[in-house]
């Protein structure tokens, strides 16, 4: 038995020392990636898995586009190149399951990942070191690049969930604030079921963006404020209790307990668009992705141009909605790290890898030349026919629409008190 005992012992070292080896090597080919044009990753990926059939993972079903597309580019590069992608997006929230797994098993399957949820990464992924950060040498020397928030981990886009309200009728909604004011349930995806929108509940917290509700909070009216000003004195004591030691924590917790406790819960962003739009959903409101607009097939009782996008408006005032990211990393246990490097680079670096995202409005590369313009998306024989649809782009919204962005960092550090608390509240 002691025998068999000390084979067995011997053997996991050395699985051991094998994964560790692996996961070395994975971040030597990494930094040695990073110092390479497009062109050299690709001649890379080109030998390494020539006639393999290359395993990848993500949230976005729009991966095995982009894989297609990048496996046509290598074979325009070399005719005899037969590898391939077989792209898998999991259910359910289980990517992370099925990346833990797959690291940890003895074989491993998955090369990159496409991942979301800043809050899950970072505690799973990153704290953990079972994802690597790759940035590409022509997305950091690119022009314009928005380096900022997008780099580590690096991002392939930055999506939008703004604030629209059905026009049909007389209300108005000019501040943040009347998306929690008195009877208005404004329509949301239930955060535990899409976890990015927790995120941003958590992102609130964060004092610059608190003082952005504060900001909002000071341009109400005296009555609005009468009402809202109970549920903030409240809210100073929480904000102790729960560690947030910034001077406009009490703001940000009172918006976000107001918004919990009455939001009307939706399955999806899709369903939310379509009441929306429709002529009879007057004085209805919703938080949802801004790409959904385009999707929508006009008739008499259906039309974009029965909702306003609250942060279009040039005199509202706050956040216009938030926003969460796609991420791309390579696992640490990579069977084909450079061609997972060269895949990277491709889809953050050119426009024909980024175009399975880019087709659309609501979707924001990091590096510019990437990006196809949908600032007239709207315009219907050059005439501007749906100005809801017209996007203003990723400067416009950081900047003008007040988007609370996620940081992986950020949410993770108050996840653990804060979701506790808001779940509480419904």
């Amino acid at each position: 038995m002691k025998k068999l005992v000390s084979i067995f012992l011997a053997l996991a070292l050395v699985l051991s020392l094998c994964s560790f080896a692996s996961a070395e090597t994975v971040e030597e080919i990494i930094a040695q990636a990073q110092t390479m044009t497009n062109e050299e990753l690709y001649k890379k990926a080109i030998e390494e898995s020539h006639d393999a059939v290359v395993a990848g993972v993500g949230n976005s079903s729009r991966g095995k586009t982009a894989g297609a597309s990048f496996v046509e580019m290598l074979q325009s590069i070399d005719p005899t190149y037969a590898g391939s992608i077989d792209w898998q997006q999991p259910k359910n929230n289980s990517i992370f399951t099925m990346l833990e797994s797959d690291i940890n098993n003895t074989s491993h399957q998955f090369f990159m990942t496409l991942i979301q949820d800043g809050n899950q990464i970072q505690k799973k992924m990153l704290d953990t070191g079972y994802l690597l950060n790759f940035v590409p040498k022509e997305w950091a020397e690119a022009e314009g690049v928005a380096k900022e928030n997008n780099e580590n981990p690096l991002a392939l886009q930055t999506l939008n969930k703004v604030f629209e309200f059905n026009n049909c009728g007389e209300k108005t909604f000019k501040n943040c604030w009347d998306f929690v004011a008195k009877d208005v349930h404004t329509q949301f995806m239930a955060p535990n079921s899409e976890p990015v929108g927790k995120n941003f509940l958590y992102m609130l917290t964060r004092e610059d963006y608190a003082a952005v509700v504060k900001e909002a909070f000071d341009a109400l009216s005296d009555d609005q404020k009468a009402y809202f000003q109970p549920t903030i004195d409240e809210m100073e004591a929480e904000a102790a209790d729960l560690g947030l030691a910034g001077e406009n924590a009490k703001y940000a917790l009172a918006w976000i307990k107001l918004f919990v406790e009455n939001y009307q819960e939706e399955t999806d962003d899709g369903p939310i668009c379509n009441n929306l739009v429709a002529k009879t959903a007057v004085d209805q409101s919703g938080l949802l992705v801004y790409s959904k607009l385009r999707s929508i097939e006009e008739s008499e009782e259906l039309s974009v141009n029965n909702v306003t996008v609250a942060a279009y408006q040039d005199d509202y005032v706050g956040f216009g909605g938030y926003a969460y990211k796609h991420y791309l990393m390579v696992s640490k246990t990579s069977p084909y790290p450079w061609t997972a490097c060269a895949f990277i680079a491709y889809m953050t670096t050119t426009k024909e890898g980024f175009a399975a995202w880019g087709k659309d409005m609501g979707g924001y590369a990091p590096v510019p030349a990437c990006m196809q313009d949908h600032s007239k998306d709207g315009y219907v024989d050059g005439v501007d026919t749906y100005p809801a649809k017209n996007d203003r782009g990723y400067d416009w919204w950081i900047n003008e629409g007040k988007l609370i962005v996620e940081d992986p960092a950020y949410a993770a550090s108050v996840a653990d008190t804060l979701g506790d608390w808001i779940d509480a509240l419904r």
